[in-house]
């Protein structure tokens, strides 16, 4: 049943490690700027960490989703949208109770640990008529947004995600914990289906692959290179593509969008046009076009919720659904399967164990 505009939503927050944290803060700054929505509790089965969700954000704090639910049940706590902020492994295990009681969800990336866990959660979403989005954030860079009145038939992507390695998310490899973000937003803008993908990776300082480069060919033609790395010595998150007469870079962190186009003119006779660019010193390139798109500002995250919230008010489809959730998850997946194969031809099998 759809909310009434004018009723302030009550949400629950499940997880108060690093992700759920900022989903905390984002919910009670709109709260506190008079946007109809309550921060209304929140679950935790760690003690320490509930201890510090309960002084910090002023919400009920709970040890099990069902301990939470049953006290929704006897209207002690009352919320009819959620973020499930847990590690991937139990991101089924949390969203089925809540979908089934009638819970709106966002569910951080990735959707679930298997596809068959993201398709149960999807059809019981459909069962109970409720929203179920998918937490890639990077959807709304606004810099990722901007590229939507520009996208003119992509042929090739080059996509890097490097990370200083930390201990949060080794619970899943560095395809599922980085580069998801980058295989979501490459399948929402080829919009064609895979036909090939080769991929290595490497476990370097946990148990699982840390390091991992993959080519996709796609049916429409399109090639897409990824690297994702949460061994770096720095941080870079940028993607690069191309299309007909047109050069597109986007840099997540500075939330920048850069397009450079070739005049058709200039395609279409080149010796001239290189002519006029070598003499044409300091004066720059005639036949490019350099231009920066307007984008509207705004932190990736809270876009996110913002759009989230919307879409449980108006019953609408969220922009990253549960199926594209499952599509980035399925794909990464399968490139998790290409490393193993590659790592059993390589003879690297008997480091996967090793710390």
């Amino acid at each position: 049943m759809s909310l009434p505009r004018s009723s302030h939503l009550g949400v629950l927050v499940c997880g108060a490690g690093v992700f759920g944290r900022n989903h905390l803060r984002v919910y009670r700054a709109l709260e506190d700027e008079g946007v109809p929505v309550r921060l209304a509790a929140i679950v935790e089965p760690n003690l320490v960490r509930a201890g510090a969700a309960a002084n910090d954000w002023g919400a009920p704090v709970f040890s099990s989703v069902e301990e939470c639910l049953t006290a929704r049940a006897k209207n002690e706590v009352d919320f009819a949208a959620a973020s499930v902020c847990t590690p991937t492994s139990l991101h089924f295990s949390v969203s089925e109770p809540l979908l089934s009681a009638g819970i709106d969800l966002l569910v951080e990336k990735p959707i679930a640990a298997s596809v068959e866990e993201a398709t149960r959660l999807i059809d019981l979403a459909a069962q109970h008529n409720r929203i179920l989005q998918t937490g890639h954030l990077e959807r709304f860079n606004p810099a990722v947004l901007a590229t939507g009145s520009i996208l003119n038939h992509p042929m090739f992507f080059e996509a890097h995600r490097l990370s200083i390695f930390t201990p949060r998310a080794l619970d899943v490899d560095v395809v599922l914990d980085l580069m998801v973000h980058d295989l979501d937003i490459v399948l929402s803008l080829v919009q064609s289906r895979v036909r090939s993908l080769h991929a290595v990776g490497l476990p370097i300082l946990s148990r699982k692959v840390d390091i991992a480069n993959v080519r996709i060919e796609f049916e429409s033609g399109c090639v897409a290179n990824f690297t994702a790395s949460r061994v770096s010595t720095e941080t870079v998150r940028k993607l690069r593509f191309f299309q007909p007469h047109q050069y597109v870079s986007i840099d997540y962190a500075r939330k920048d969008l850069l397009v450079i186009d070739v005049s058709r003119a200039a395609h279409a006779d080149p010796a001239t046009f290189a002519a006029a660019a070598a003499s044409a010193g300091a004066a720059g390139f005639p036949g490019l076009h350099i231009d920066k798109p307007a984008m509207k500002p705004g932190e990736p995250l809270r876009l996110e919720i913002e759009s989230f919230l919307e879409c449980v008010r108006t019953r609408s489809r969220p922009l990253v659904s549960g199926e594209d959730g499952r599509a980035a998850l399925a794909l990464a997946l399968d490139i998790n399967a290409a490393i193993a194969a590659h790592a059993e031809r390589a003879g690297l099998a008997r480091f996967a164990n090793q710390p």
